[in-house]
């Protein structure tokens, strides 16, 4: 009998996992999760996402047992550590699943030559995306970067085939590795931040089956007219767990696909086509990062590099800075996303939209500031997707929004959370104002404010700048760099 170790990283799921379902083909399995001591770029998890990765490890260890099998946890080098649990289990082979970050793709390459070094077979599998990034061209045989012809091209390409059944049982080893305990990995905060995270997640395979099929049930049939306002559930929600491979894509485009097939209703149809237009960008933007490596710290477009961005080593820039990242500036639904984001390790997209362009042009502070507080805190803290949203806010990357669009947070509050009831929910010291003020308390009427028991500078900040006038410093920084 063969024995395979199969490599989890951001695959945390029995169902549709191709390296898991190719090595219990061939005999027995062992499951191994590496936390590996040797990343030192500037991308290691951050602390929301470690959070979620205990939890989730911790469900899929679960998962394991009830098929007879174990997952087994180790720490340190990953070539290391697979040729010694290769050695004490007897495996000839370690198959994995394809990750695309740069760096990890080095890792992979790394490992997969000092296995074959070792005598040992390495295999690594399609299951993290619908097409490898390779697969999707020009007909000049160049990347896209600009999404619609992407989706095109996809959109006429042979559909990915249905999902992997999970398999009913896996064959245990001779021997098991020794494994070391999941507190080991200290994947959960020291000082205990996470309690609201806890009441807003399920992480792990079976929640992220829960989150799809209540999208499907309640959400789907109203999803363009729901999904940029921040105070409905008119969103899947499923980005952590597609990040973290509790769900594969293809999971959901044959789920909503078949939902299409089995019970035709045009109107829900056309809801159906633009969810599954999103999981697209999610496509294009790994197709993005795949082609250009270096776009998570330099802008894609180059003359980008030119940008007058704020010092936020000075005094002014700093204190601006920290209080976006804490929702105080003024602008209650720039706050509502940021504390959002705090609590909950979330922010609805819309309002990502609306914060990313108040740091970026209100504020003049580079989108990599911003990208890596999101990495921080997101629990979807996805590489290729964190840095397509933030260069497209800023103007610099594939697919870029005009240099002229500096979305207005008051009229996109108006527009997006018309009552005030996302804003109420995330900056309880404004619920008491009328529809009429709760976008802009600082042109209420002091005896409004008074009735409210908001006092500005107190309760609730002043704005950090008068949007006007930082629309207007944006677009002339912005035209200082459109000359090529």
């Amino acid at each position: 009998m063969k024995t395979t170790l199969v490599w989890f990283r951001d695959d945390l799921r029995l169902a549709d996992n191709p390296a898991l379902a190719m090595a219990a083909a061939r005999g027995a399995v062992v499951p191994v999760f590496i936390q590996s001591t040797e990343r030192e770029d500037a991308w290691k998890p951050g602390a929301a996402s470690r959070w979620w990765l205990h939890h989730s490890l911790a469900s899929l260890a679960a998962s394991l047992d009830e098929l007879g099998s174990r997952l087994v946890l180790g720490r340190g080098s990953p070539l290391e550590v697979l040729k010694s649990m290769a050695q004490t289990t007897s495996a000839d082979a370690i198959f994995w699943n394809r990750r695309y970050e740069p760096s990890l793709v080095q890792v992979d390459e790394s490992v997969a030559r000092g296995l074959r070094d070792a005598k040992l077979e390495p295999r690594s599998f399609h299951g993290r995306l619908l097409h490898e990034p390779w697969q999707v061209e020009t007909k000049q045989g160049t990347p896209y970067q600009v999404f619609s012809p992407f989706h095109r091209r996809v959109e006429a390409m042979p559909k990915p085939d249905p999902p992997l059944a999970a398999p009913e049982s896996l064959t245990s080893p001779p021997t098991w590795p020794r494994s070391d305990a999941l507190d080991a990995l200290e994947l959960l905060p020291t000082m205990r931040w996470d309690a609201t995270l806890a009441e807003a997640w399920k992480p792990g395979e079976a929640g992220a089956r829960e989150v799809l099929e209540r999208f499907l049930a309640d959400a789907l049939s109203d999803y363009r007219r729901d999904r940029d306002h921040p105070a409905v559930a008119g969103t899947s929600r499923l980005s952590p767990y597609l990040h973290h491979g509790e769900l594969s894509p293809r999971q959901i485009d044959h789920s909503v696909r078949t939902l299409m097939r089995e019970d035709v209703d045009e109107a829900r149809d056309e809801e159906a086509r633009a969810y599954l237009r999103q999981l697209m960008w999610r496509e294009f933007a790994y197709h993005l990062l795949h082609h250009f490596p270096t776009t998570p710290e330099r802008p894609l477009r180059a003359k980008y590099e030119r940008f007058p961005w704020t010092d936020v080593e000075t005094l002014e820039g700093r204190r601006q800075l920290e209080a976006w990242q804490r929702g105080q500036t003024g602008y209650p639904i720039v706050d509502a996303g940021m504390r959002e984001l705090w609590q909950t390790g979330f922010m609805h997209n819309r309002v990502r939209m609306i914060a990313a362009s108040f740091l970026v042009k209100d504020l003049l502070v580079s989108w990599r500031e911003g990208a890596r507080w999101f990495w921080d805190t997101l629990v979807d803290a996805d590489l290729a997707n964190n840095t397509l949203g933030w260069q497209w806010a800023a103007g610099c990357g594939a697919d870029a929004a005009p240099y002229f669009r500096v979305f207005n947070p008051v009229l996109q509050g108006e527009k997006f959370d018309r009552r005030g009831e996302y804003v109420r929910r995330w900056c309880p010291e404004l619920s008491a104002l009328p529809d009429a003020h709760v976008h802009k308390p600082w042109d209420a009427p002091a005896s409004v404010l008074r009735q409210a028991n908001v006092t500005l500078g107190d309760t609730y900040p002043r704005p950090l700048v008068d949007h006007k006038e930082a629309r207007e410093r944006a677009l002339v920084a912005l035209a200082s760099i459109r000359a090529d």
